[in-house]
């Protein structure tokens, strides 16, 4: 069906070269006239149900979450109500991401570091939505801010031309990219299945590696760690800081009054991933040279976050200098092996094994949806120890067996970053009015929705709002 849309049959200027041409018989408005700010208060603290924009969507924030949080500036926050659309206006100089703009499902209070918009008369809401969308993912915003940090207001682009198709044509064009998505979402879903598979493949093969080696004929011992059983009885076991250094990193905010400072990149912990570090977006600080010397990354050390998702504490990778100098965030720690002793991956390897998240989900501090460990409980892990050319052979057993599963999981991931893109085109195509979708939307068949919506998060962990409230 999506094959066989066609373009309009004419078409006039839109003026703006990244909304291109567009359909003869929509009316061009001004932002002012599509958009009306919302300034509600929330005066009196009446609404409590605190809202977020989180990669494209409006999420009602947990109780974890709002830890923190000061209860009496909620009085501060502006309300917004099903079918208001939200922009994330700050920092556009140093944040070139997409899924800036999110449409409001549920009543409740949003900071006013966001700009609540709400549809008006002739434009409907969600279409509303899709057009900014499409203004956010075609990278036009990133022309309207001002200031240092290139912050938005809706006065930088109330004047913006915004394409309007007629009310009926505009439910047609939403209904098209209800259903086209929906397809879109299940086969990502579908793909991510099997991406999990593939990972509980890998990480069982790394685990018993790691654990036992690979020679199944040499003799075993229980070393007393409940979650682990027997291991070879030549290997040593060890606590973790009785072979690394464990390196604390910088926290931020610091005072550095009268002193001297010079600017370096730091990782935070969406930069550490498991089995690789993320450097799309690396930010800087300005520190003290002092303060730099004690926070600085190595080559080969082995990177650990502190705390997030259960499934995640701990997790980390072997840092190889890809960008230096470079310091590191106190969340991350900076694990420096001993490298006679114990090899940086194996050490990563080992931490990603079903032994390791049980010793970490055993001692973690846990809230109900977050986990955080600290200097001493990682230095207290206790670490499987073959010889250093033992090591050197299950890395290199484990390069051969995983590397099949590797590639399978990374084309799959690059599937759907192309389903990704694809999606991100077409709805552009339909939202401008370069695809008319008025005949398709006519003869959709009626589908469920998906079970639950594509989680464009699962790449990055970094939390979108993040520092939001000291925006506010």
């Amino acid at each position: 069906m999506i094959a066989d849309l066609k373009p309009y049959a004419e078409y006039m200027e839109s003026g703006l070269p990244w909304l291109g041409q567009v359909p003869e018989h929509w009316e061009m408005r001004p932002a002012f006239g599509a958009y009306v700010p919302n300034h509600e208060r929330n005066q009196g603290m009446k609404e409590k149900t605190v809202l977020s924009l989180s990669f494209g969507r409006i999420v009602i924030k947990s109780a974890d979450k709002l830890h923190g949080l000061v209860p009496e500036s909620f009085e501060t926050y502006q309300v917004v109500n099903p079918g208001d659309i939200v922009l994330r206006t700050t920092d556009l100089q140093n944040d070139h991401r997409s899924l800036r703009v999110g449409m409001v499902r549920d009543r409740g209070i949003i900071t006013s570091a966001y700009l609540a918009l709400r549809a008006n008369a002739g434009v409907g809401p969600d279409f509303g939505f899709q057009f900014l969308n499409v203004w956010d993912t075609s990278k036009a915003i990133y022309g309207y801010g001002s200031g240092l940090r290139q912050n938005l207001d809706f006065s930088h682009f109330k004047r913006m031309p915004v394409a309007v198709p007629p009310p009926a044509e505009q439910a047609a064009i939403v209904r098209f990219l209800d259903w086209a998505n929906g397809r879109l979402e299940r086969a990502i879903q579908a793909k991510r299945k099997v991406i999990a598979l593939l990972n509980e493949q890998k990480q069982a093969i790394i685990h018993r590696a790691v654990t036992r080696g690979l020679d199944p004929s040499v003799p075993l011992k229980p070393f007393g760690i409940p979650w682990l059983g027997e291991v070879p009885a030549r290997w040593e076991v060890r606590p973790l800081k009785a072979v690394c250094e464990i390196q604390s990193g910088i926290t931020l905010g610091k005072d550095y009054s009268g002193q001297p400072t010079q600017e370096y990149p730091y990782l935070r912990v969406a930069n550490v991933q498991a089995g690789h570090a993320h450097l799309a977006v690396v930010k800087t600080i300005r520190v003290t040279k002092a303060e730099a010397l004690r926070c600085t990354l190595h080559a080969g050390d082995v990177l650990m976050t502190e705390g997030g998702d259960p499934d995640k504490l701990g997790r980390g990778c072997v840092w190889n200098a890809q960008v230096a100098p470079c310091l590191h965030q106190n969340h991350v720690f900076a694990v420096r092996p001993d490298q006679s002793k114990l090899l940086p991956d194996y050490l990563s390897a080992l931490m990603g094994t079903r032994y390791a998240r049980a010793y970490f989900e055993s001692t973690a501090k846990q809230t109900t949806n977050l986990a955080a460990t600290n200097r001493t409980k990682i230095g207290q892990f206790q670490v499987l120890l073959p010889t250093v050319d033992e090591q050197q052979r299950i890395l290199s057993a484990l390069s051969y067996e995983t590397g099949p599963v590797i590639a399978a999981i990374s084309r799959l991931e690059r599937e759907i970053e192309l389903l990704r893109e694809y999606r991100i085109r077409l709805v552009a195509d339909v939202v401008t009015g370069k695809l008319d979708v008025r005949e398709a939307a006519s003869r959709l068949p009626v589908e469920a929705p998906p079970d639950s919506v594509e989680d464009d998060t699962a790449q990055n962990d970094d939390l979108e709002d993040a520092g939001e409230e000291a925006a506010a």
